[in-house]
């Protein structure tokens, strides 16, 4: 599956189920890393941890599986790494400390997904 393709999957499966904010960081000039960080959050601990594992399951039945997970069972924030992916699951008050979006913003790479 095509780094686009899979960002554009992973947001759609986040937001219908309910994922709140959900951005899409284009990354492919600033690092070597991955080409996308798909920012989504979750209203609190529990409903990150979901999130996250929803997510996983998800894309496990279409054969893709996270090189790595960090952080899902604590539920303050969750990344799952899919390579030329990376996803992020923040509580409110994770994303309000950390806020990736301002890190890695560069005026056009930012955009929000609108399901």
């Amino acid at each position: 599956m095509e780094a686009e393709q899979l960002t554009q999957e992973i947001c759609a499966f986040l937001s219908s189920k309910k994922a709140e904010d959900i951005v899409i960081a284009d990354v492919r000039e600033r690092t070597a890393l991955c080409d996308y960080f798909v920012i989504a959050g979750g209203r609190n601990t529990t409903q990150v941890r979901t999130l996250c594992e929803n997510l996983e399951e998800h894309l496990a039945k279409a054969g893709k599986q996270p090189q790595r997970t960090e952080g899902v069972r604590d539920g303050r924030w969750g990344v799952l790494d899919y390579g030329d992916v990376i996803v992020h699951v923040f509580n409110d008050e994770s994303r309000l400390f950390y806020h990736l979006e301002r890190l890695w913003d560069e005026g056009e790479n930012i955009r929000r997904y609108e399901g």
